[in-house]
């Protein structure tokens, strides 16, 4: 039976948790408990971001415990060194894609770690700074790259690709159903001027499919066209199979491993994984979450760009030995 919005509401009422909207970590309390940080633990943030997970659990695991983070953003890694430098040698940060995170750790001289979170969405740091070119109304150049140091730009792929390179792209990567159309505008537009900013694509998209910008709601019409330059300009996808994987090799048995994802893309890769690694012979994951997790309405209601992201979990087995 479908819930009434204030049942729902009053079910879905958070009053242990206080969000904020500008700069809030998403689904606390579900990563602390799937996460069960204790007093000495060594934990990874894979997606530093704000810090804002990272604070969580090392308040929980202090006095004796570590956290290792890394992110591939420099603005990200500036904030966090400042934000916890008052914990010395307890916080171990690193400017680094979580592709890197078995090198991370050899270097930390850390064998195992207890838990792991993955938080894959970008953070308001890179949201809110217009230059970084992820915002859709951004008057400044069409970026994308959360590492400033990688050198292809989403300018190049809408200005350098073929038509039906960027339709694939857009389909692929965006789920768009209208990326023909729209692939066929930025190329006619693109003919006569150079695309630049943020706000040069935005407007060709509303121009391809036809919509007034005051037509839309709750989601920008040009918002799957976007993603699905940011993931290429990343590569966010193979990136994540190849993390998760040296995930689990980084757990201990027990250890919990806490993945985030914004968008179904990422949601499936996570999904099979879990289940592929549940279900070998020798098991090497238990999943915790038989369903996918989603933020209560008062977070959504609290802090709006959480209202996409979904949360799995799963625990390393015991290794069987012969």
């Amino acid at each position: 039976m479908r819930l009434t919005y204030k049942e729902k509401k009053s079910q879905n009422k958070v009053n242990d948790i206080d969000f904020e909207v500008s700069h809030t970590p998403v689904m606390v309390r579900e990563v602390l408990n799937f996460l069960s940080p204790v007093s000495g633990a060594v934990f990874l943030d894979t997606t530093l971001g704000g810090g804002g997970h990272s604070k969580l659990i090392l308040d929980a695991i202090q006095p004796s415990g570590v956290l290792v983070g890394c992110d591939r953003d420099r603005d990200a890694i500036n904030i966090c060194k400042e934000k916890f430098k008052v914990h010395g040698n307890s916080v171990r940060i690193h400017h680094s894609n979580f592709t890197h995170i078995k090198k991370i750790l050899k270097d930390e001289n850390i064998d195992y770690v207890d838990g792991i979170i993955f938080d894959l969405g970008f953070s308001s740091i890179q949201m809110n700074n217009s230059k970084r070119g992820f915002s859709i109304s951004s008057e400044d150049f069409l970026d994308m790259r959360m590492d400033t140091n990688s050198e292809l730009k989403a300018s190049d792929l809408v200005n350098k690709l073929s038509e039906n390179e960027i339709a694939d792209i857009i389909f692929e990567y965006g789920e768009e159903k209208r990326s023909r159309r729209i692939a066929r505008e930025i190329v006619k537009y693109r003919s006569n001027k150079e695309i630049v900013t943020c706000e040069q694509l935005s407007k060709i998209v509303l121009r391809a499919i036809k919509k007034n910008s005051s037509t839309y709601t709750r989601i920008h019409p040009a918002t799957k066209t976007f993603q699905a330059l940011r993931i290429v300009v990343n590569d966010e996808l193979e990136s994540l199979k190849t993390a998760l994987s040296d995930a689990v090799d980084m757990l201990r048995p027990g250890g919990r491993l806490v993945v985030i994802s914004f968008h179904s893309l990422e949601d499936r890769i996570v999904k099979n994984f879990f289940r592929n690694a549940s279900r070998l012979e020798t098991p090497l994951l238990k999943i915790l979450t038989k369903k996918v997790v989603r933020p209560v309405y008062e977070e959504i209601r609290m802090n709006p760009r959480s209202r996409s992201s979904r949360l799995r979990a799963s625990e390393r087995l015991e290794e069987v030995k012969n």
